[in-house]
């Protein structure tokens, strides 16, 4: 596939936004990422093209060079997270195969100063209505530490299926480490995600007790 059905597309749920990686973005990037080193250093690939602590901006420029080359492949789906305009994470949707598989793996942070509002699950839910019925595509996937407890929240609470472990998947903070999958199909969400997670904060705020947020 040459192009990716609705891309690149800019996604908006109240003050939560999803919008295409930008060159532009190199300076606040770096910024995030350098200030949230420990926060992320314990779910972060051991990946030399985006190291927490190089001071340079050529790890950055690379990465958005290799993403928007993916995007074009019809291979990834690399967004920027926002909260009210702001600059807050990223949301890459990766590995895309086609043909009879029509699958991905998506991936996402959030700046730690924003952990709590729920930005990151309505992003990811945004982003899995576009893929599924914008893109076209049929799964998704999220591999997870077992020991990341709010990652795993996020996917748990929008009703992703825990699917097994996958044993030293990725070389994760200096080892080799398990991973928990997690997976929807669109068979999951007739009516879309987004729907299914504004219902959900809606019965929770009724009943008085608040979903808990991430």
């Amino acid at each position: 596939m040459d192009r990716l059905r609705g891309w690149p597309a800019t996604l908006n749920e109240g003050p939560v936004g999803l919008r295409p990686l930008r060159l532009s973005d190199v300076r606040v990037w770096r910024e995030t990422r350098l200030r949230n080193a420990d926060w992320l250093r314990p779910w972060e690939p051991s990946n030399p093209e985006t190291p927490l602590f190089r001071t340079g901006l050529g790890p950055y420029i690379s990465m958005v060079g290799t993403l928007r080359r993916e995007a074009r492949q019809g291979l990834a789906l690399p967004w920027v997270v926002t909260y009210e305009g702001r600059f807050a994470g990223q949301l890459t949707v990766g590995a895309i195969v086609w043909g009879s598989a029509r699958s991905a793996q998506v991936g996402y942070w959030i700046d730690g100063a924003l952990a709590g509002k729920g930005i990151t699950p309505t992003a990811l839910a945004m982003a899995v209505d576009h893929c599924f019925f914008t893109t076209g595509l049929h799964r998704l996937e999220a591999n997870i530490r077992p020991e990341n407890q709010a990652s795993r929240r996020v996917v748990e609470k929008l009703g992703f299926r825990e699917e097994g472990i996958r044993r030293r998947q990725l070389h994760i903070d200096g080892a080799w480490r398990d991973h928990i999958c997690y997976a929807l199909t669109v068979e999951d969400v007739p009516g879309g995600l987004l729907v299914q997670w504004r219902r959900a904060r809606e019965s929770a705020a009724r009943g008085g007790s608040p979903v808990e947020e991430v």
